[in-house]
């Protein structure tokens, strides 16, 4: 039996994922905020990121399961992500270090609110032992990463996600697995980050695999 079939970590991802279809309500509260932004040029982003605090946007269960089953296939024992919110994506993370024989899965949060949720969650579930969950800024509370990264997920605000790439780079062990979410429901935005890991000339071999809103795959040369 895999750590995904552990009760309590079936139960706690199974009350995330079914909490996580309110997400509408949120957006739907949202919508005039996003019109007074891109009608004034304050931008859609920022005009929603306060309503954004309540919001799970997390990974969908076949993309968790995906993730689950790369860190499983590559042994990863050190997986860095960027981009806590409740916590879904870094339990699916936690299973497999803990399949692979222990870890640990490094992630990070800004929101307070979701921080304590979080923490709630990841006990709920038994893999708190396996998570190091960062508060602040990733630029900073990942800077001091210090063991080769066997997989880095970046889920947070998608204008980071190539910052924090370059940040993480050199920490990456060759071979490494790189994921990024939301590339097609993003494209404009994160269209930097696709150009740099679909370089040719350079240090990633990447594609996009259509689960969720598209997730970009890429492996450490």
């Amino acid at each position: 039996m895999t750590a995904l079939e552990n009760p309590k970590i079936k139960a706690t991802l199974e009350r995330l994922h079914n909490a996580a279809r309110g997400d509408w309500l949120v957006f739907l509260r949202a919508v005039p905020a996003a019109a007074v932004g891109a009608l004034t040029g304050r931008g859609v982003v920022d005009s929603v990121k306060p309503y954004l605090k309540s919001a799970y946007i997390p990974i969908d269960a076949a993309q968790g399961r995906a993730l689950y089953q790369f860190a499983r296939m590559s042994g990863a024992r050190t997986i860095v992500e960027f981009g806590c919110s409740f916590g879904i994506s870094a339990i699916y993370l936690a299973a497999a270090v803990r399949d692979n024989g222990g870890g640990r899965v490094i992630t990070t949060e800004l929101e307070p609110e979701k921080i304590k949720a979080a923490r709630a969650n990841f006990a709920a579930a038994g893999v708190d032992g396996l998570i190091d969950l960062r508060e602040g800024d990733a630029m900073e509370t990942l800077r001091d990463v210090a063991t080769p990264v066997d997989l880095l997920f970046l889920d947070g605000w998608k204008e980071l996600c190539l910052p924090v790439l370059k940040l993480m780079e050199a920490k990456l062990k060759p071979g490494a697995a790189v994921f990024c979410d939301d590339m097609k429901g993003f494209r404009k935005t994160l269209k930097p980050y696709a150009d740099y890991v679909r370089d040719p000339a350079g240090s990633y071999v990447s594609m996009a695999l259509p689960l969720g809103d598209e997730l970009e795959f890429s492996v450490r040369a």
